[in-house]
């Protein structure tokens, strides 16, 4: 389905199935990649997540999980660490590209999960210590947030679809901020698009504010600002609990 929503587009979307915790799966990945695009890797986007049927926010630590709290790290951090193994060599023979690795946050602040929180940390961590190793080669790697996503997941969960989106702010005020996938995907094609990317690499970066850089909005046409309306509505109420 995503890519016959790629084509729709008007790109080129060519979907293999990987199981990005298993190295051999990826490292085919990576071959075949090398050999259908003559040995050339421009972007890669860490995004696996698969944590929130794994999430229990009702729990402390010790009362979690410690199977699911485990799983989530070996699913969103384990996994992204042995993609960008296979990656990188390719980009490092070119002597360019760029590693996004996707989080939720660009503050160290606790996300509300120990286990969900080490997970969204440690891959900021992550970008950092592959930009560190990598700029030697001229290639970048950098963390990046969306705001209050507005997924698939999320429309499911509240009842709504992409159409009439905002009545979900019924069953969750701040829901009225929230951006679609696309703000995000916007962002990362103005970076992978920045002849000066690598002066970001190894920040942590936020849709809310690359849209103002680089000037693209959301797919409605808005430029939704997660950071400033979390300023304004959501840390007073959390200062007042």
């Amino acid at each position: 389905e995503t890519a016959e929503l790629v084509r729709a587009a008007g790109g080129i979307g060519i979907a293999t199935r990987v199981d990005h915790t298993v190295p051999e799966q990826v490292a085919a990945l990576f071959q075949r990649v090398a050999a259908e695009q003559s040995g050339r890797l421009d972007l890669l986007v860490n995004d696996v997540w698969g944590g929130d049927d794994l999430t229990d926010w009702s729990k402390r630590f010790w009362q979690h999980s410690l199977e699911d709290g485990l799983l989530m790290q070996r699913r969103a951090v384990h996994s992204h660490i042995i993609t960008s193994y296979y990656a990188a060599p390719l980009m490092i023979e070119q002597g360019s590209g760029l590693i996004i690795e996707i989080t939720d946050g660009d503050t160290l602040d606790y996300r509300g999960n120990l286990y969900y929180d080490l997970v969204k940390v440690s891959v900021i961590r992550l970008a950092q210590s592959q930009a560190r190793e990598l700029r030697q080669h001229n290639v970048a790697a950098l963390a990046l947030t969306p705001g209050f996503l507005r997924s698939e997941y999320m429309l499911d969960l509240f009842g709504v679809t992409e159409a009439n989106w905002r009545e979900g702010a019924q069953k969750e005020p701040h829901f009225i901020a929230s951006e679609t996938p696309a703000y995000i995907g916007r962002a990362v094609a103005a970076l992978a698009a920045d002849p000066h990317v690598m002066a970001k690499s190894g920040q942590t970066l936020a849709t809310w504010h690359l849209a103002k850089e680089y000037g693209f909005t959301d797919a409605d046409g808005r430029q939704p600002d997660w950071g400033e309306y979390y300023r304004q509505h959501v840390q007073p109420a959390e200062g007042q609990a």
